[in-house]
């Protein structure tokens, strides 16, 4: 285990991002401090789908980096950890456009072209690859628990800024991996916006197969059958902020589900829930400036609809900054 610097970090943020964070620093030997105001089960990380899968990553330095890491690291805790609620499906990434963006083919393990034939109505073409789905509400208490077990410290509190945060915890160094609040917090960020999303989840009728349409004509829609439910979405609606879910809207997501997997035709609800997305220009993952004070801080935040997609491989960029940056004052020490 690499040994990371004595002081204390204080990472501020509970989804999963943070928790992520929090146990890769855990890992490398820091002593780790978590800091959120709601567990896990109540951030926007609940009401993902959990489908690896980059949505709306855009400017990421060495991002394919990232997410191949994340990729390569839930493939192993699907293969190490069953109880983690990490599953490889197969399934469907449906295209419309001319020119489709296929990047992200490049870190994925295998994927196939599909026959004209077996393509949805009105796309031009699609992709089948197998992918890690995360069943979230189980990924999220077995993180927690990891995180725990790794020796992290985790408190229920609010903070205003990586001062009050270090204040709080005696930490040197703070993380702000806190989402859509992150920019606030730092305080020199107005550039986080909030993407709402509405789901409904079905009783699973004994789907396997997931499908993604970005490019739905109706809108944004997504099958994504899990452990305990099939998650049904969606919506990308920039600037909203109501968490109330809209029965049309509800309805208009069912309809395009049916038409893209018939045998949904009336499955039960089950649930329904909406979150936003906190999405900015870039995801920002790296050091922040922090004039006339000691305290180091890193920021990583700004995943919008792909926090657990580029989750793993954010936390090991932060943690390999910070250790690094410690190695030069043990050395002088």
């Amino acid at each position: 285990m690499t040994t990371g610097p004595g002081e204390r970090v204080c990472v501020v943020g509970g989804g999963v991002v943070g928790l992520s964070v929090a146990h890769e620093l855990a890992q490398r030997g820091v002593p780790v401090v978590l800091v959120a105001r709601e567990s896990a089960a109540d951030t926007v990380s609940a009401v993902a789908g959990g489908l690896w899968f980059p949505y709306r990553v855009d400017g990421a330095a060495d991002g394919e980096r990232l997410l191949e890491r994340s990729l390569r690291r839930f493939e192993e805790v699907a293969a190490a950890e069953p109880s983690a609620g990490v599953d490889l499906r197969e399934g469907l990434v449906v295209e419309r456009t001319a020119e489709p963006d296929r990047a992200w083919t490049r870190v994925v393990t295998e994927h196939r072209e599909v026959a004209e034939r077996d393509l949805p109505a009105g796309a031009s073409g699609a992709v089948r690859t197998r992918l890690p789905l995360v069943t979230m509400p189980v990924y999220l208490a077995w993180l927690t628990g990891q995180v725990r077990r790794a020796g992290v410290e985790m408190r229920t509190a609010e903070v205003d800024s990586p001062h009050a945060a270090a204040e709080l915890t005696g930490a040197g160094t703070v993380v702000v991996a806190a989402g859509g609040g992150s920019g606030r917090i730092l305080g020199d960020d107005a550039s986080v916006v909030p993407v709402r999303g509405q789901v409904v989840r079905l009783r699973n009728p004994g789907l396997r197969e997931w499908i993604v349409d970005d490019d739905h004509p109706d809108g944004l829609t997504y099958v994504l059958p899990r452990r305990t439910d099939v998650v049904c979405g969606g919506t990308a609606e920039e600037g909203l902020t109501d968490l109330h879910c809209d029965p049309e809207t509800e309805a208009a997501i069912l309809r395009r589900a049916v038409e893209l997997v018939p045998g949904l035709t009336g499955a039960e609800v089950i649930g329904r829930s909406a979150g936003l997305r906190p999405t900015r220009p870039t995801l920002r993952v790296g050091p922040v400036a922090a004039e006339g004070s000691r305290l180091r801080v890193y920021a990583c935040y700004g995943h919008g609809g792909a926090g657990v997609t580029l989750s793993w491989g954010s936390a090991e960029r932060v943690a390999e900054l910070i250790v690094r940056a410690a190695r030069p004052r043990r050395d002088r020490s």
